[in-house]
């Protein structure tokens, strides 16, 4: 099996045409101006030793090195033998708050931000455990499942903003319960949820919600981000400029408010453990090293195909090239002063 590790570098092989174009435009622009400065019979007594067969040569000759280190960059790959892993880990399903209360600022950047910053984080440290997102405001949906792609969850991860979920609220209990029959039971691995969310106007029925995870041998865990005592929460245009506040319908400034309870409850009554968001800290990270202490249970078996590098093999050709057309010079030889008789040039 052949491949290329980094096939978006043979585009530079656009680059060829343009080179021999302007070697042909130089060198009509040169011929023009002998042409302009003395007559074509001249030509051997103003410049008796140079060669266009040689010269030519020369460019042939770098043309196809460029074109060697550019296949060399572009690292092609030969499979040699393809390989079962087997695949072990724990799944988490992280629920997300995506409520326009998550605009809130007393968290910099923002609520949002800061949690997508460490859920990014997460991704980036996952060595075979399965992830998955739920993003949930009024309503609950599954963002992506889970999945041990995780260039393919930062993508997702990445499009998520407080637009991604249209109805207004914060249904925590849609999100857990979301998550608890998205888990792929017939894989006993260790399953765990962790809402992060400001906890504010939840809606349903939490506690059922939790008994029911629980019930299925759910852990969950809580991180709650904001200030108990409230902030405004800050309005934006579609040019993403703040243009003020959210208000209620008597033109008072609402403000969002942490509910520590609630979250405290969620994470004791599901085994876990609840976090309260900081500016300085990676509360997400504290939990996943909590889970690493957790038995990794084998939920696959995974064929990765061996792939060796052969690079070099048009690397060395490239230099050897290279260093030939800088020692061949453009004067005349005898074996190319004949083929220019031939040629007539």
């Amino acid at each position: 099996m052949f491949r290329f590790a980094h096939p978006e570098y043979l585009h530079a092989l656009y680059i060829i045409p343009v080179l021999i174009g302007i070697f042909w435009y130089l060198n009509r622009k040169r011929k023009k101006a002998l042409e302009n400065f003395a007559d074509k019979k001249l030509y051997h007594i103003l410049l008796p030793a140079y060669s266009s067969a040689k010269e030519k040569m020369k460019l042939g000759i770098f043309t196809l090195a460029i074109i060697l280190l550019i296949v060399a960059a572009a690292n092609p790959q030969i499979g040699t033998r393809i390989q079962e892993v087997r695949q072990a880990g724990i799944d988490v399903y992280i629920c997300l708050d995506v409520s326009l209360s998550m605009q809130a600022q007393d968290i910099k950047p923002s609520r949002l931000e800061k949690a997508k910053y460490e859920i990014a984080n997460l991704i980036g440290k996952l060595r075979g455990d399965r992830i998955g997102l739920i993003i949930f405001a009024g309503q609950a949906y599954v963002q992506f499942p889970l999945t041990t792609d995780y260039s393919a969850a930062n993508l997702f991860l990445n499009a998520v903003d407080v637009n991604s979920v249209p109805q207004p609220g914060t249904a925590i209990a849609s999100a857990i319960n979301l998550a608890t029959s998205s888990f792929e039971y017939k894989d006993e691995t260790q399953k765990v949820i962790v809402v992060i969310t400001d906890g504010e106007d939840h809606e349903g029925d939490i506690n059922q919600a939790v008994n029911n995870a629980v019930a299925k041998g759910i852990k969950i865990y809580t991180i709650g981000l904001g200030s108990p005592d409230g902030v405004p929460i800050p309005v934006y245009n579609d040019s993403g400029q703040q243009i003020g506040f959210k208000q209620d319908s008597q033109g008072n400034t609402v403000l969002t408010k942490l509910d520590e309870a609630t979250l405290q409850q969620i994470a004791s009554a599901g085994g876990g453990k609840y976090f309260r968001g900081s500016n300085s800290q990676d509360e997400l990270d504290l939990i996943y090293k909590d889970l690493s202490s957790m038995q990794k249970t084998e939920y696959g078996v995974k064929k990765v195909t061996d792939y060796e590098d052969r690079f070099y093999y048009f690397l060395a050709p490239a230099i050897i090239l290279l260093l030939a057309e800088f020692f061949i010079t453009e004067r005349k030889s005898p074996l190319f002063s004949k083929l220019n008789k031939k040629l007539g040039l």
